[in-house]
């Protein structure tokens, strides 16, 4: 008859962190927001912030996600989370206040409040969710949709002479002196999660050492939208959306430089620093 194992007899390597709450999500089977949950929850138990920080919800997808942080939440009107963290900050400047927010939310009805934020250095931190649609309200198509993408709203794929490019936010927030750090990468595979984790620091150190406006963005999957498995998502952000969204560090001044490239590109993609390690 086997031994029964005791808890003296199990190692834990691998456990829920402290600031994301022991629930079931409401996310889609294959959807990256419980990849980037974890990550920002990570980050705050990592960061001893628990007792200090204050997010901000977007209206999208993650319009829930206070259910899921350990920490205060504040839900904002829809594109207005940076304006709304901007206030907390100001009011309690010793607070670690971020930002979760979509693409819609951020990059189509939020944009103005997002580059001011940034063009004002305000001491926020963004986490930034891509991924390339309106996930939530039937799969519309959003400023960052890829060209030729179908979308409920394009139909026949969106087509750069009637609808536009999409939206690069950190190429466009690229330019601005009030920001601190600015990056991208997608979490389309494990070998991404430590380069995130990287990233991330890099944001949160941004505003606890008072550096300015911090915004990391991920390139995530929306495989029911998409019309595609979980596998088959994955592998067109690594394929497709790699392409038009190059991952890389767009601004570091925590170093005391700007790393913003003359020719507006990230100056250290994804591939270079894979092939560095």
């Amino acid at each position: 008859m086997a031994e029964s194992l005791t808890s003296a007899d199990v190692e834990c390597v691998f456990e829920r962190p402290e600031a994301l709450v022991d629930r079931s999500h409401h996310y889609c089977p294959g959807c990256s927001h419980g990849i980037y949950h974890r990550l920002v929850a990570e980050m705050i138990d990592e960061f001893g912030l628990l007792n200090r920080a204050v997010g901000i919800c977007p209206v999208g997808c993650s319009v829930l996600a206070y259910d899921y942080f350990a920490v205060d939440m504040i839900e904002a009107s829809h594109g207005r989370a940076p304006a709304v963290a901007t206030g907390v900050k100001r009011a309690l400047p010793d607070a670690f206040v971020f930002t979760y927010q979509g693409d819609g939310d951020l990059a189509s009805i939020g944009m103005s409040e997002t580059v001011h934020a940034a063009a004002r250095g305000e001491n926020i931190t963004v986490f930034f969710v891509n991924n390339g649609i309106y996930g939530m309200t039937g799969g519309q198509m959003a400023p960052t949709t890829l060209p030729g993408q179908k979308t409920t709203t394009s139909p026949g794929g969106r087509e750069v002479a009637v609808m536009g490019h999409p939206v690069d936010v950190c190429k466009l927030l690229q330019s601005l002196p009030g920001v601190a750090f600015l990056a991208r990468v997608p979490l389309s595979a494990p070998k991404h999660l430590k380069t995130a984790r990287k990233y991330m620091r890099k944001a949160i150190s941004a505003q606890l050492q008072k550096k300015g406006f911090s915004l990391v963005e991920v390139l995530a999957t929306c495989p029911v939208q998409w019309r595609m498995t979980p596998i088959a998502a994955l592998r067109h952000v690594d394929e497709n959306v790699t392409k038009v969204f190059e991952p890389g560090v767009f601004v570091d001044r925590l170093d005391g430089d700007s790393h913003s490239g003359a020719d507006g590109g990230a100056t250290r993609t994804e591939t270079e620093r894979q092939e560095k390690r």
